[in-house]
């Protein structure tokens, strides 16, 4: 009777230490998703890619990385004001009326 209350311990212990390693794997590879997925984010935004490493703080990282892209500037938007986008665009170049050419002097389409 004691050896099956050892067994039933062991097993349990087996157990539990497989499914804390399983959360453990799933916790690492969600982090490393977070660190490649805030890196593309932050490198496309035209800001420095390694911000994406502030996601290796516990629990706070990808709150940051939020915070950061939500409320800091972007590159992006200094080159759509030195580009003078949204403003009203400039007026269309004049137009000519077109008037048929002339024929060179000394020339003649009528017979002489």
């Amino acid at each position: 009777m004691h050896d099956s209350a050892d067994s039933m311990g062991g097993a349990a212990t087996a157990g539990l230490i497989g499914m804390f390693g399983m959360i453990a794997v799933i916790g690492i590879a969600l982090t490393i998703f977070f660190v490649w997925l805030f890196w593309r984010i932050f490198a496309r935004t035209g800001q420095n890619g390694a911000l994406g490493l502030l996601c290796l703080i516990p629990s706070i990282g990808p709150l940051i990385c939020l915070l950061l892209l939500a409320f800091s500037r972007w590159p992006i938007e200094d080159a759509i004001a030195a580009h003078a986008y949204g403003t009203t665009p400039p007026p269309p170049p004049p137009t000519y009326p077109s008037f048929p050419p002339t024929d060179p002097p000394g020339t003649s389409v009528m017979p002489s």
